[in-house]
C-alpha cells in the first residue's frame, strides 16, 4: 500500500485562473499559507497563450478596458504595458450574405433606429437592477420567465435588429438569444458597463497587453512559487466542523478554508463530503459557459490596411462571428484574430475549421484573404477543464432557481470565478475582483477565530 503526501494549510484554493491566483496572492501577502491546485498543466485558465507566424497571440482571454483598473493595477505592479486596439479604416459588416463596410452604419437608417429603440428599452430595464441578489427584485421572476430572443419578439423589433442583437448575444454571452435568460441579458449589461458598452464590439475603446496576457498570469504565479501545484486535478473536498482535507491523485491537504476558483459548471466534477446542498448541482447544470473559439490567420503583411479596413468586421455568417486586426506592425505579418460560432467549428477538424474560416474571410476581405501563411486556432468547446466561452450562458428561469447559490458559502468551501462577479463579469478584471472578495472573506473568518 502507498498513501499520498500530507500537509496543513490556512486555505486551499482549487484553480489557477486569475480568480484563484489573485486570491491567492492577496491572502499571501496578508500572512496566510496557501495552495493554489490547477488541473492543467498551466496556470491561467481561459487565458492561453499560442503562436502564429512567429507571434504569440491570445487565444483566451484579450482586452483591458480603461475601468478595468484591477487588471491595470497588476499590469502596473509587473512592469506590464498596453497597446490599443485602435481601428484605423472603415470595418465591415455582413449581413444576411450582403457585405456593408463603414461597419453599422452602413445599415438602413430605420434599422439603426429600430436598434436604438431596443437598446433603450434595455437599457431602461437594467437602470434600476441590483446585481447582487438580483433574484429578490420585484420583477426578477418575469424577467427570468422569458428568454432575450421571446422579449425581442414581444418588442416587435426588426428582423435586422433580431439578427444584430443575436449576434452581440453570440459574441458576448456564447449563446443565442433565444436560449438566454433575458434577467441574465440584463444583469450583464448592468455588470458591463451598459448596453451601448455592449454593443459597441466596433472600435470598444480597449487595451491588448504586450506579449499577451499570459505573461500576467505567469508573472502572478511566479511569485506564488511552489504554492502553486500543475497537473493536480481535484478530486475529493471533505469538511468536518474545523477544517477541510482536499485530495488530489499525489497529496492530501488539510485546510482551514477552501476556495474553488473554477467555472460553476465545474462543481459537479468534485465530490464534496458532505454534498453540497443539492441546489448546487442545478446550478452546475444550469450555469453552463457560453460558446466561443477562436482562429486566428496570419497573412504577409496586413494587406486590409491598403483597402482602408480597419480589420474589425462583424458577421451572422455560421462559423466567423467577429475580426479584429492583431499585427504586431504594418510590415507584417498581418494577423486576423477571429471569433467563431463553437457549433459550426468545434466539432470539426482542423483542416475543415480552417477551410470555414478562411473562406469566409474571403467573402469579408476579398480574394488577397484566400493567400494565408499560417492558421491556428483553439477550439474552446474541446477544453477539459473550461469547455466554452468566458461568460454563462444561463437559459430562462435558472436565475431565480439556484442565483442565491452562485458564490454563498457552503461551510468551509467559497466561491469564485468571473462568473460571480458583480462588475465586469465575464472579463479578466471580474475574475480578479471575485477573487479579492473571496479572500476577504475567508481573511476574515481567519482573522476572528
Amino acid at each position: 500500500m502507498t498513501t499520498t503526501p500530507t500537509r496543513t494549510v490556512d486555505v486551499a484554493i482549487i484553480g489557477a485562473g486569475l480568480a484563484g491566483l489573485s486570491a491567492a496572492d492577496q491572502l499571501t501577502q496578508e500572512g496566510h499559507d496557501v495552495v493554489v491546485f490547477e488541473g492543467r498543466d498551466r496556470v491561467g485558465g481561459r487565458i492561453h497563450t499560442i503562436n502564429i507566424a512567429g507571434v504569440d497571440v491570445d487565444a483566451g482571454a484579450t482586452w483591458v478596458a480603461a475601468d478595468h483598473t484591477a487588471v491595470r493595477d497588476l499590469l502596473t505592479r509587473f512592469d506590464g504595458h498596453t497597446i490599443p486596439q485602435t481601428p484605423h479604416g472603415n470595418s465591415v459588416i455582413s449581413l444576411g450574405g450582403r457585405r456593408r463596410v463603414a461597419g453599422v452604419r452602413a445599415l438602413a437608417p430605420w434599422a439603426v433606429l429600430d436598434i436604438v429603440r431596443i437598446a433603450n428599452a434595455l437599457q431602461k430595464m437594467v437602470d434600476p437592477l441590483p446585481v447582487t441578489e438580483i433574484w429578490a427584485h420585484p420583477r426578477a421572476a418575469e424577467y427570468d420567465a422569458v428568454s432575450l430572443g421571446e422579449w425581442l419578439a414581444s418588442k416587435r423589433a426588426l428582423k435586422s435588429t433580431r439578427t444584430f442583437i443575436g449576434m452581440i448575444s453570440l459574441i458576448r454571452l456564447g449563446a443565442p438569444a433565444g436560449e438566454l435568460s433575458l434577467l441574465h441579458a440584463l444583469r450583464y449589461i448592468k455588470t458591463y458597463g451598459g448596453i451601448w458598452r455592449v454593443l459597441s464590439v466596433e472600435g470598444n475603446p480597449q487595451d491588448r497587453v504586450v506579449g499577451t496576457v499570459h505573461s500576467l498570469t505567469t508573472r502572478l504565479a511566479d511569485t506564488l512559487g511552489s504554492r502553486v501545484v500543475l497537473n493536480a486535478p481535484v478530486r475529493n473536498v471533505t469538511a468536518t466542523d474545523d477544517h477541510v482535507t482536499v485530495e488530489t491523485s499525489s497529496e492530501t491537504i488539510h485546510a482551514r478554508y477552501v476556495i474553488v476558483a473554477a467555472a460553476p459548471s465545474h462543481r459537479a466534477a468534485i465530490q464534496f463530503t458532505p454534498a453540497l446542498p443539492e441546489q448546487h448541482y442545478g446550478l452546475s447544470r444550469a450555469w453552463q459557459p457560453g460558446a466561443l473559439s477562436k482562429a486566428f490567420v496570419a497573412y504577409d503583411r496586413p494587406f486590409w490596411r491598403s483597402d482602408g479596413l480597419s480589420g474589425e468586421a462583424v458577421s451572422d455568417d455560421n462559423t466567423v462571428l467577429l475580426t479584429f486586426d492583431v499585427s504586431p506592425s504594418p510590415d507584417g505579418p498581418g494577423i486576423l484574430m477571429v471569433f467563431c460560432d463553437p457549433r459550426e467549428f468545434d466539432a470539426y477538424d482542423r483542416d475543415e475549421r480552417s477551410r470555414r474560416v478562411i473562406r469566409h474571410l474571403a467573402r469579408l476581405y476579398g480574394d488577397q484573404a484566400l493567400r494565408i501563411t499560417a492558421y491556428e486556432d483553439f477550439a474552446w468547446g474541446n477544453d477539459t477543464f473550461a469547455p466554452g466561452g468566458p461568460t454563462p450562458a444561463v437559459a430562462p428561469k435558472a436565475w431565480t432557481a439556484f442565483g442565491p447559490y452562485l458564490r454563498e458559502p457552503v461551510g468551509r468551501v467559497h466561491w469564485a470565478g468571473t462568473e460571480t462577479a458583480d462588475q465586469y463579469c465575464g472579463t479578466m478584471n471580474g475574475a480578479i475582483l471575485s477573487g479579492h472578495r473571496a479572500a476577504s472573506d475567508v481573511h476574515d473568518l481567519l482573522t476572528s477565530r
